[in-house]
């Protein structure tokens, strides 16, 4: 006991949360970024436009079946080899987008091609063009089917930030990891409080997705 109470001092804790905001930090840049991008690479592979649909499709796939791991070695080592130099956080922000983007392309086109096409085929024939039916008809449907993905995928790249400490991001579980690196008697608290910490951001992510689904379905 007396264990937990010296390792959740004030300055440890307060020490893990600046570990904290930093992943949330880079989590919500990264999920906005990707999210963009992914939902512009998804559009492309849905319309399938000659050549760049295939091409886009082919990076995704080479992207999707990397290890998060080896995209961070190579943003953070292998890109100064070629003139450009990031800073660890960048070199962070710039592999979790790229890995999660290739994700959310991939959901946002499946979440595309799951509503019935008989719903364009119904608008069109309506009068409408087909980027009237894309905005007003298919993405509406689109987007209520990909919400769970989407924060199943989201909150993964919330406890993904974890593998940033092999670059030196100081992030929750790099500031963990120097707590106990100190004290080998705090492992054990600290795994605790890490814990604790990683589930009440990622639940309150997935409890903000359950609110917008059921204001969505209203």
């Amino acid at each position: 006991m007396n264990n937990f109470i010296q390792a959740y001092s004030w300055l440890n804790i307060r020490y893990l949360l600046e570990g904290l905001w930093i992943t949330v930090e880079i989590s919500a840049i990264s999920i906005v970024l990707s999210f963009i991008i992914g939902g512009l690479l998804g559009l492309l592979r849905y319309v399938k436009i000659k050549y760049l649909s295939a091409l886009v499709g082919f990076v995704i796939d080479i992207i999707r079946n990397l290890p998060l791991l080896l995209i961070l070695f190579f943003t953070f080592f292998g890109l100064p080899n070629i003139g450009i130099k990031p800073d660890v956080v960048m070199a962070a922000i710039l592999a979790m987008t790229v890995f999660e983007s290739a994700m959310v392309a991939e959901i946002i086109r499946s979440g595309i091609q799951a509503v019935d096409p008989g719903q364009m085929e119904a608008a069109r024939s309506n009068g409408m063009s087909y980027r009237q039916a894309m905005q007003h008809i298919i993405l509406p449907q689109a987007i209520k089917k990909m919400i769970p993905p989407l924060v199943s995928q989201f909150v993964s790249l919330i406890k993904d930030t974890s593998l940033a400490t092999i670059i030196m991001l100081p992030e929750l579980m790099y500031h963990a990891q120097i707590i106990y690196g100190q004290n080998t008697n705090f492992v054990l608290p600290m795994f605790l409080a890490l814990a604790v910490l990683y589930f009440i951001v990622c639940y309150a992510l997935s409890w903000l997705s359950r609110v917008l689904d059921r204001r969505m379905g209203a």
